[in-house]
C-alpha cells in the first residue's frame, strides 16, 4: 500500500514538475503564479500579453499601412529599442523558466524524471538564446539598411513609372573629385516591375543643364570646354565646384541629376551611387555571381600591369574581385563595350540575389551595401521597391545603350535621344499588354535588347512579336553622323557578357 502511494506520489510529483517548466516555456510567469509568486507571475504575463500584442500590431501594420510600418521599423531608435527589448526578454524569460526548474523541485524527483527535466530545459534555453541571436543579428541587418534609406528622393510615380539614377563611382584616395564611371538610369514601370535601363557614356559632351539650373547660366549651350574635356562625368566634379549654388544639397549629385533627367526627358524619383571600390565586398557577400563572358577580359591595365584575365567560357561564377574587373576593365576594350559589361554585372546581381542567400547572410550583405551604397530611397518606400525588385526577376533586363553608332559622344543628337527614350519605354509597356496594339510603321519600336559590346541591340517591333531577337544598330553616313534612325545594319558580334 505504502508503495503504491509512493509511486502514485512520485507520478504527481513528475506530472506537476514537468506542467510548471512547460506552463513557463509557453505562458512566462504563469507557473510563478500557481506556485503562489502571485506579484512576480502577474507582471510577467502582462508583459508577455504585450509583446504579442505588439507583435500582432506591427503584423497588421506591415499589412494594412506598409509603408509607414517599414519607416518605423527602419528607424535607428526603434531599432535600438527593439534589440534591447529582445535581449532584456529572452534574460527574463530564461529567468522565470530557471525559477519554474526550481520550483519544480527536482531533487525529490526520480533520476531519470530530473535528467530529463534538466536537458528540457537547458535545450529550451540553447533555443531561445539562438532564436534571440539571429532576431538581433536581423535587426543589426536593419540598422544597416536604415543607415543606407535615408530619403529625399521624390516617391511620386512619373507617368506610371520610377526612374532611378544609378552611378558607379571609384572613390579613390588619390583621385581628384568624384568622376562616375558607370552612369544609367532604370525606369521601372510601377505595376509590373518591367525596366529598362538607359546607359550613357561618360565621355558624352555637350550635355546640357535644363534652364532652372544653377549652372545653366555658366553653360547655355551644354557642359562644353575648348579642350573637349568637359565630358559627362566631369559634371559631378563641376557641382562639387560650385556647391555654392546648391545650398543644402550634394551639389556633385544635383548636377548629374539635373543633366541626365535633361538629356533623358525623364524626371528622377531617387539615385543609387555605388563606389566600386566597394563592390567586391557586396558580391562577395551574395555568393559571387555566374556569367557568360564571351572572350578573356584582362585584370589590371591602365596605371598598372595586367595581371591576369577573367577567363572566357560559359556559365563562368565570379567572386567580388573578378566580377570587379569585369566591370570595371578598360585594357584592350572601348568605354561602350565597358558599358555593356557594367550592365550584364548589375543584372547577373539582380537576378542572383536568391531569397535564400539573403536569409543567410543578411548582415553581411546590409554591412557590405552600408559600405558600398549611397540612396536617397526612404524606409517608407523601401517595401514597394523591393516587391518591384522581386517582379522584375522573373522579366529580361532591357536596355538601351547611347553610343556609337546611334549617337556621336563629341556631337550628341538630343532629341534623338530622348525620342529613343521614349519609344523604348512605350515599347517595354506593350510587352505587359494582353494584346499588344500594332505600331505604325513611321514609329516602330526602338532598339532594346540586352547588353550588347558596341551598341544596343534592338528587339523586334511590339506588333511583330514583342521579345528579343535580332541584332542591329542604327548606320551611319560618311560625315560620322545617323543618316536615319529607322535605319539598321545587322551585326553578328556577340556580347562580350551575357546572363544565362
Amino acid at each position: 500500500m505504502n508503495a503504491h502511494r509512493t509511486t502514485k506520489d512520485r507520478g504527481l510529483r513528475t506530472r506537476r514538475a514537468v506542467g510548471l517548466v512547460v506552463m513557463s516555456a509557453v505562458v512566462p510567469g504563469s507557473a510563478q503564479y500557481v506556485a503562489g509568486q502571485r506579484r512576480v507571475g502577474r507582471l510577467a504575463m502582462r508583459v508577455w500579453a504585450g509583446t504579442w500584442l505588439l507583435v500582432l500590431l506591427l503584423a497588421l501594420g506591415l499589412f494594412l499601412l506598409r509603408g509607414p510600418t517599414m519607416a518605423l521599423l527602419l528607424n535607428g531608435g526603434v531599432i535600438a529599442a527593439l534589440k534591447l527589448g529582445a535581449w532584456a526578454f529572452f534574460t527574463g524569460w530564461a529567468l522565470l523558466l530557471l525559477d519554474a526548474w526550481r520550483l519544480a523541485r527536482p531533487t525529490r524527483l526520480p533520476r531519470a524524471a530530473k535528467l530529463s527535466l534538466t536537458v528540457a530545459c537547458l535545450v529550451l534555453l540553447s533555443t531561445a538564446g539562438f532564436s534571440t541571436s539571429v532576431a538581433a543579428n536581423a535587426l543589426t541587418a536593419a540598422d544597416n539598411l536604415s543607415l543606407v534609406l535615408r530619403g529625399g528622393g521624390d516617391s511620386r510615380d512619373n507617368a506610371g513609372r520610377y526612374n532611378v539614377l544609378l552611378l558607379g563611382v571609384d572613390a579613390a584616395s588619390e583621385r581628384v573629385g568624384i568622376r562616375p564611371d558607370s552612369i544609367n538610369v532604370a525606369s521601372v514601370d510601377v505595376k509590373t516591375g518591367r525596366t529598362v535601363v538607359f546607359g550613357l557614356p561618360r565621355n558624352l559632351q555637350g550635355a546640357p543643364f535644363p534652364a532652372d539650373s544653377p549652372l545653366h547660366s555658366l553653360y547655355p549651350d551644354g557642359f562644353r570646354c575648348e579642350d573637349d574635356a568637359c565630358m559627362l562625368n566631369g559634371v559631378f566634379t563641376l557641382g562639387e565646384e560650385h556647391a555654392d549654388l546648391y545650398p543644402g544639397e550634394d551639389a556633385g549629385l544635383a548636377a548629374t541629376r539635373e543633366v541626365v533627367s535633361e538629356l533623358l526627358g525623364l524626371d528622377i524619383n531617387y539615385h543609387a551611387m555605388v563606389d566600386m571600390a566597394g563592390f567586391e565586398a557586396l558580391i562577395d557577400a551574395m555568393g559571387g555571381i555566374t556569367v557568360n563572358v564571351a572572350r578573356d577580359v584582362p585584370i589590371g591595365g591602365g596605371g598598372s600591369p595586367v595581371s591576369g584575365y577573367v577567363k572566357a567560357g560559359e556559365g563562368v561564377h565570379l567572386d567580388g574581385h573578378d566580377a570587379l574587373w569585369l566591370a570595371r576593365s578598360r585594357h584592350g576594350s572601348s568605354d561602350y563595350e565597358r558599358m555593356a559589361r557594367q550592365k550584364c554585372v548589375m543584372s547577373a546581381m539582380a537576378k542572383q540575389l536568391d531569397p535564400s542567400v539573403v536569409a543567410t547572410r543578411f548582415v553581411e550583405l546590409s554591412e557590405a551595401g552600408r559600405n558600398v551604397v549611397t540612396t536617397d530611397v526612404g524606409a517608407g518606400h523601401v517595401a514597394e521597391l523591393t516587391d518591384l525588385a522581386l517582379r522584375a526577376k522573373s522579366l529580361d533586363l532591357q536596355t538601351v545603350d547611347f553610343a556609337p553608332p546611334l549617337i556621336l559622344t563629341a556631337e550628341p543628337d538630343l532629341p534623338l535621344i530622348r525620342s529613343t527614350v521614349a519609344r523604348s519605354i512605350a515599347a517595354s509597356e506593350t510587352l505587359d499588354k494582353e494584346q499588344p496594339e500594332t505600331v505604325p510603321a513611321d514609329s516602330a519600336s526602338p532598339q532594346i535588347s540586352s547588353p550588347s559590346a558596341d551598341a544596343m541591340e534592338p528587339e523586334e517591333s511590339a506588333d511583330v512579336a514583342g521579345t528579343p531577337s535580332s541584332t542591329s544598330a542604327s548606320t551611319e553616313d560618311d560625315a560620322g553622323t545617323p543618316d536615319d534612325e529607322s535605319a539598321v545594319e545587322s551585326s553578328d558580334a556577340p556580347p562580350i557578357c551575357s546572363v544565362g
